[in-house]
C-alpha cells in the first residue's frame, strides 16, 4: 500500500484528468516507481494552470454589481408570513437600508423523500418551474421582482443545478442523472441523502436547465442566478448557460457558490470567497494571526484572473451566526473588513439587526424566525447603512485595488488603503478582543479624516500615523486624492 499522500494524489489525478478510479489506481500501483513522478507531474500541472489562469482577465461584470451591496433572503425565515409576499412587504425596509441587489434562495417545492428536518432542505428541490405552495405563486414572486425593480434593486434567483429531490419531476428521466456500477441513483456526496446527483454528461438535461432558466428571465425579469455547488457542475456547461442567458438578457449576472479560478474567466461574474472566509474563522475564533487575512488575499489574487471579483462575506445560510461564532464586537470588525475590501459585500437576513437565531447545520430542514426588533443593538441597521452608503459615495471601494499597509502589530492590526484619482480610505482594524497601541507606516497622514459611522465612536483622537484602539475597534479615513502627497510605504501595491 502506497503512502495515504499518494492515495490522495491518485485521486486528484483521476479528477483531474477525468479517469476513471479504479483504472487509474490498479495501473499506478502495478508501477509504484512512477507513482511519485506523476504526483510531481500532477503538481506541476495544477502550478501551471493557475499561473495560466492568473494572466487572464476576468469577464467584465455590470457597474450595478462591482459597486454593490447583496441581501441573502431565506422566505421562510425573513418574515411572519414565510412566504414571498412577506418578502415583498419588507422592500422599503430593504431599500432603505440601502441594498441594491436581493437573492433570494431557492423558491421551488421542497422534495419529501428523504426530506431532512420538518420542513426541508430549500436545496432539494422537485420542480424548477414550480413556486413553493408555503411561500405562493409564479404571480406572487413575478410582484416581488416588479416592485423591487420599481425601487432600483436587482433580483437573483438561486440556482441548484448539481442536484434534485428523489421525487423530482425529472425523476421521469433516468438518464438525466448519475448512476454507480450497479445502476443505482446516487446523491453528490454521501452525506446529502435527500437529493440525487444530476449527470451533465446527458445532452437533454443541459437543454432542460437552460430552457428552465430562460423561462425564468421571461416570466419574471429576474436579473440573475446563483449558482448552488458550481465546482460540482462541469464548467463547460456553466459557460454554455452564459452564452444562452445573455442573448436573453445582456447583463445577467451569475454567481457562484465556489472558488474555482477558471469559472471566473467565461461563465461566472463572482464567486464566494471561501479562502479569506476560512481566515477570519482563524482569526477571530481561534485567536490566529490577523497577518494571514492580506496572506489569504495575496494567494487569491496569484491564483485568479486579473479583476476578479469575489463575494464578501462573513454570514449566510452555510456558517453560523457570525456574532455566535466571533461575539458582536468581533463580527461587526469582519462587517467592516467584507465592506471596505474589493469584492461585493453579502448581508445574509437578519444581519443588520444582530439576529443571533441558528443559520447552519439543522437551521436549513426547519424554520429559524429572525428577531427583528430585539432592543439590543438597536444601533446596528444604521450603521450597515452607513457602510453601504460610503459603497455608494467612494468608487475607491469599488475597484480591485488594495494598497496593504505594514503596521507596528501585524500579529493583531490590519491597515489598507483603497484609493482611486478622487480619494483615498485608510482602513484601520483591531482584530484582537484587547486594546492596542500602534503606528501604521504612512509617509504622510496630512489631510486624513475620520469617516463617521452611526452607532461607532472612536476610542480616541491621537493624530495619525498613531492609533488607540479598543479590542475589534475599527476605523475608517477618508482624504481627497487631489489633496493628497505621495501617501505611503506600503507592503505589496496590487
Amino acid at each position: 500500500m502506497p503512502p495515504k499522500f499518494v492515495r490522495i494524489l491518485i485521486r486528484l489525478a483521476a479528477k483531474s484528468f477525468e479517469l476513471k478510479l479504479p483504472t487509474l489506481k490498479s495501473w499506478l500501483l502495478r508501477n509504484i516507481s512512477v507513482t511519485f513522478a506523476a504526483a510531481l507531474l500532477l503538481i506541476s500541472f495544477h502550478a501551471w494552470a493557475a499561473g495560466e489562469i492568473s494572466n487572464v482577465t476576468a469577464r467584465s461584470s455590470p457597474d450595478w454589481l462591482r459597486s454593490g451591496t447583496i441581501y441573502e433572503i431565506f422566505p421562510r425565515d425573513f418574515s411572519k408570513a414565510g412566504n414571498l409576499n412577506g418578502v415583498t412587504a419588507q422592500l422599503d425596509e430593504l431599500h432603505t437600508l440601502g441594498v441594491n441587489i436581493l437573492w433570494t434562495m431557492p423558491i421551488h417545492p421542497i422534495g419529501e423523500k428523504f426530506r431532512k428536518g420538518e420542513f426541508g432542505s430549500p436545496y432539494s428541490i422537485k420542480d424548477y418551474y414550480a413556486v413553493d405552495p408555503n411561500y405562493g405563486t409564479v404571480n406572487d414572486y413575478k410582484r416581488l421582482v416588479l416592485e423591487a425593480h420599481r425601487r432600483g434593486m436587482k433580483v437573483i434567483m438561486d440556482l441548484v443545478a448539481n442536484h434534485t429531490a428523489w421525487d423530482s419531476v425529472m425523476m421521469n428521466h433516468p438518464d438525466f442523472y448519475k448512476h454507480d456500477a450497479r445502476g443505482k441513483m446516487i446523491p453528490p456526496v454521501p452525506e446529502w441523502t435527500d437529493v440525487a446527483a444530476l449527470n451533465y454528461d446527458n445532452p437533454a438535461l443541459r437543454q432542460y436547465m437552460i430552457a428552465m432558466l430562460k423561462y425564468w428571465i421571461q416570466t419574471c425579469d429576474v436579473d440573475g442566478f446563483r449558482c448552488d455547488s458550481a465546482a460540482m457542475v462541469p464548467t463547460d456547461f456553466w459557460e454554455q448557460i452564459r452564452a444562452a442567458l445573455v442573448k436573453v438578457k445582456p447583463d445577467i449576472i451569475m454567481l457562484a457558490e465556489a472558488s474555482k479560478p477558471e469559472l471566473l474567466t467565461n461563465a461566472f461574474d463572482i464567486d464566494y470567497s471561501w479562502p479569506l472566509l476560512s481566515t477570519m474563522n482563524k482569526v477571530l475564533a481561534h485567536d490566529a494571526s490577523a497577518a494571514r487575512v492580506r496572506h489569504s488575499w495575496e494567494i487569491s489574487r496569484a491564483q485568479f484572473p486579473k479583476n476578479a471579483l469575489h463575494l464578501r462575506i462573513s454570514d449566510d445560510h452555510d456558517e453560523p451566526r457570525a456574532v455566535n461564532r466571533y461575539g458582536f464586537d468581533g463580527a461587526l470588525a469582519a462587517s467592516a473588513l467584507m465592506f471596505t475590501l474589493d469584492g461585493v459585500p453579502l448581508i445574509y437576513n437578519g444581519m443588520e439587526v444582530g439576529d443571533k437565531a441558528e443559520s447552519a447545520g439543522g437551521a436549513l430542514f426547519n424554520q429559524q424566525s429572525i428577531s427583528w426588533h430585539s432592543k439590543e443593538h438597536q444601533e446596528l441597521r444604521s450603521t450597515y447603512h452607513d457602510l453601504i452608503e460610503l459603497r455608494h459615495q467612494y468608487a475607491a471601494l469599488c475597484n480591485p485595488d488594495v494598497e496593504w499597509l505594514h503596521n507596528s502589530d501585524e500579529t493583531n492590526l490590519v491597515t489598507f488603503l483603497r484609493r482611486d484619482d478622487k480619494d483615498e480610505l485608510l482602513v484601520i482594524i483591531n482584530f484582537s478582543k484587547l486594546p492596542l497601541k500602534g503606528s501604521i507606516d504612512l509617509k504622510n497622514a496630512d489631510g486624513f479624516v475620520p469617516v463617521k459611522i452611526s452607532g461607532r465612536q472612536n476610542s480616541d483622537d491621537t493624530p495619525l500615523p498613531i492609533v488607540h484602539l479598543h479590542g475589534f475597534e475599527w476605523r475608517i479615513y477618508h482624504r481627497s486624492s487631489l489633496l493628497s502627497p505621495a501617501t505611503s510605504v506600503a507592503a505589496g501595491n496590487n
